[in-house]
This record gives C-alpha cells, structure tokens and sequence, in this order.
C-alpha cells in the first residue's frame, strides 16, 4: 500500500472528506504512513477529531509553529514550512496525491526530494463502495429530493393557463419560483443544493442549462436535482419530466422509450456487470426507435439530440464521480457502487425528456434508491 499524502480542507476536497468525515473549513496535512493514519492541525480542531479515534493528531506545535511565528514569518509562509517539518518527520519519501494536491507544496516536497504521484485513479476506487454511514447519507438526500419534487409537482398541479404562460394563486409560474420551493424542501429535510435544473421547452434539451424564466403548458420540463445531505456530505441524483395539460405526441414517445430503457438497465446491473455493455443495451432501444446516439453519431461531430449523453455516473461524495456507464466505461461495476440510471431524448429547439433514479450495486443486482413515479402528468 502506498504513502498518502492531502493537503486540503473537508469542504472542497472529496478525497479528504472521505478519510475525515467532519466538516472543517481550512486546510490542513492528512498523510498515511505504512498504513496509518495522521494529521497534522492547528490544536482548535483536535477535540473533534480525537473524539472519531481514527488518527494519530500531531499539532502545528509539534512542527515549531509558534517559532515560525515569533520569527516574523507571513501565515502563508508558517503553514508550508509546518506541512514540509511534519512530512519530514514522519519518513514519507514517496507518495501518491490527488489530482488538486496543491503546486506550491507539491515544489517544496519534490525540491526536498520527496517523490510525488498524481493518481485520480486510486482515490476513485476508495471511494467507490460506500459505507453503512455513506449510504444512509444517501437515503437521506434521496427522500430531501424527492420532498423537493413533490413542491414541484404541488405548484405544477395547481397551475392554470393563462395565455400560454401558467399561473398558480394569480401569479405567474416560473421556473424561479419553482426552485424556490424545491430548496425550502431540501433544508426541511436536512439537505441542500447549490443549484437545480428546472429546464422547460427548449432549455431542456441543452446539456445542463438550469433553467430560467416563465413556464407554459403543453411542453416538457426536466427537473434535474442533486441535493447534499447536511450531516454526511453526500449527495442523491434524480430526474423526472413533466407536462402541464396536454402532451405531446412525440414527448409521450420519447418518454416511454426512457422509461424502457431505465427498467432493462436497472435489471442488467449487478456486482461484476460491465457498464459499457449496460450503456450499449440503452442505445439499442433508441436506435431501433430511429433516434441517434453516440454510437451512431458522426466521428468529430458532436450530437446534440437523440439520446447524445452517458447513461449514468456513480454518486457520492461528488455528484459526479466513478464509476461511469458510457462509452468510455472501462471498470466494471461493483457491490457498494451507488450509480444514476438517466436516459433521455431530445431535440434541439424544441426540448427534451429524461428520467433517472439511483441505483445501488448489490452482489445479486440493484437496489433502487429512488422511491418516485414517473407520470409526466404531475
């Protein structure tokens, strides 16, 4: 097993996050050594992190943080020199790192000879099967979620037309005020997002456009949420579409070619089971349907309908990380993985439809995560 090496804080860093489940706001040396575990920190975090009994805590002091300081040395200048005396100290030569390991400790370590690998690869895989403690941060943001989704469905039901444009309680409908809603949802169950795609019409057919503006009856609108569960950190991902009042002919098709779609890949996945092969069973039902893909598409020309996106992603710690389901998937899923199901097909101009539970790997399939219907009448 090799040396690790973070510099970062727990907010930003997933990598980190992942070895030091609490939040802390700045950031601070994590290095395993021969197997255990150390951090080196300002003395004001150690309670906390002591109370976890998972690491060997090394104060700044150890390192002669109040010499730097009495020397005249800028902040800047105490916590490198702090971070380069606690590496010394404990024989780390040699180390991998992750890809946002910073460049100004990377050039003081590799300057004192300290040999550096950047390997994504290795901090993936640790994260990939997700703990008891993980997975019930994921329920947690999954039920926030669909708490959000039902506001929306709520404000989506009530609506009324009023020339082309929705209305509900004599205000016009929008897609600000949808998310309005949807984020008091979230913090009412313990979660919270940065942002959501209420995308209708037209903007839901354009990659992850947000969304914005006025809403009108009789075209799809996708509602993408990803929301972060407070306690755990770690995030769900979902998607449904919806149509208020009559739906279109050609939405009605694309929808029940998602949703075929999502019941053969959820059924395919299993501990062991090869994404790329998943990805490929997706692209059979559009493509028989007579809708493009990527694997049908025009080499250095990008698609921009049909169903022209992956089928799915892990979750965790990042809303998007390993293991992919796509063309580039080359790993194969395993028991612990926690993965999205999003297929979808659009047009550009016009608009779009996709849907997408989460989905855990289990040793004798999946565990659908997502507890949501899927009408496009809300």
């Amino acid at each position: 097993m090799p040396d690790v090496l973070m510099y970062a804080d727990t907010y930003r860093s997933p990598e980190l996050r992942h070895e030091v489940p609490i939040g802390i706001p700045d950031p601070f040396l994590y290095a395993e050594k021969d197997g255990t575990k150390h951090i080196a920190i300002g003395a004001m975090e150690i309670p906390r992190l002591a109370a976890l009994g998972l690491f060997e805590l090394h104060p700044t002091e150890e390192y002669g943080s109040d010499e730097l300081v009495r020397s005249g040395r800028s902040y800047s200048e105490v916590r490198q020199e702090v971070a380069l005396r606690a590496v010394k100290s404990l024989g780390i030569t040699s180390a991998v790192v992750p890809e946002n390991f910073p460049l100004w400790l990377a050039d003081r370590l590799r300057a004192e000879g300290v040999e550096l690998k950047v390997d994504a690869d290795f901090f993936d895989d640790r994260r990939r099967v997700k703990s008891e403690t993980e997975l019930a941060g994921i329920r947690r943001a999954q039920r926030a979620a669909e708490a959000g989704m039902d506001a929306a469905r709520d404000l989506l039901r009530r609506a009324t037309g009023a020339n082309g444009a929705l209305e509900v309680d004599g205000e016009p409908l929008t897609v600000e005020r949808v998310k309005s809603a949807m984020f008091a949802a979230f913090v009412a169950n313990g979660a919270s997002s940065d942002d959501i795609i209420v995308a209708p019409g037209p903007q839901g057919a354009v990659g992850h456009d947000m969304g914005s503006g006025a809403i009108s009856g009789g075209v799809p609108i996708v509602i993408d949420i990803w929301p972060r569960d407070n306690e755990s950190f770690m995030y769900c991902d979902m998607t449904r579409t919806f149509v208020v009042g009559d739906v279109p002919e050609d939405v009605a098709r694309w929808h029940a070619l998602a949703k075929e779609a999502l019941d053969r890949a959820i059924s395919e996945i299993s501990d062991g089971a090869d994404g790329r092969a998943i990805f490929d069973g997706t692209c059979e039902i559009f493509e028989a349907a007579g809708e493009a893909t990527q694997r049908t598409k025009e080499d250095g020309k990008p698609l921009d309908h049909g169903f022209f996106h992956g089928l799915g992603h892990g979750v965790g710690l990042e809303v998007h990380e390993q293991p992919g389901m796509g063309l580039a998937s080359a790993k194969p899923l395993k028991a612990g993985d926690v993965v999205t199901v999003e297929p979808g097909c659009y047009r550009q101009g016009y608009g779009g439809v996709r849907l997408e539970d989460l989905v855990l790997v289990t040793k004798h399939g999946a565990e659908n995560l997502t507890q949501y219907p899927y009408d496009l009448s809300p």
